[in-house]
């Protein structure tokens, strides 16, 4: 009978014991999500900082004349980004999405955009187009946006490229 109470004593304190080890085991997974969240952040300011940053986005200004298919980005000269579109994004853009192409980091001064565009035009037909764009890059970061608009009068796209500050 000795035996049995003993047994049912250290049952039951190892369950307690294996309850304390369950939350610890849970507060050490989040510290280390946490330290990992932290340290991703150091990365992306370390890789990318804020001085020397340029973000370019694109965007698709009611898209009757135009729906993308890829876009390709170069910046002065290097291919930076390229990208193909899947129905889900080009929906996205239609309805008022921005979607960043690229984030890099840059010199200040003077800098040359070039993006080449293809995707359906109107009548279906297919819309191959080159656009090019400058900036100048002073201190702090810096954004682009590649404008995609309708242009009621030509009936076929416009693309541009603005500065965002």
């Amino acid at each position: 009978m000795r035996r049995v109470v003993v047994m049912l004593l250290l049952l039951v304190m190892g369950q307690l014991h294996g309850g304390e080890l369950d939350k610890d085991l849970a507060d050490f997974k989040r510290d280390v999500l946490e330290v990992n969240k932290r340290l991703l952040l150091l990365e992306e300011e370390l890789l990318f900082p804020a001085d020397t940053q340029v973000g370019i986005y694109v965007s698709l200004d009611v898209g009757h004349f135009f729906q993308p298919d890829s876009i390709t980005l170069e910046l002065d000269g290097e291919v930076l980004a390229s990208h193909l579109y899947t129905e889900k994004e080009i929906r996205a853009l239609m309805n008022g999405a921005v979607q960043r192409l690229a984030l890099a980091n840059v010199k200040n001064g003077e800098h040359e955009l070039t993006a080449f565009v293809t995707g359906i035009g109107p009548s279906g037909r297919e819309i191959r187009r080159g656009v090019n764009g400058q900036f100048e890059k002073a201190h702090g970061r810096h954004f682009v946006q590649l404008h995609i608009e309708d242009d009621e009068a030509k009936q076929q796209p416009r693309f541009r490229f603005r500065d965002w500050r």
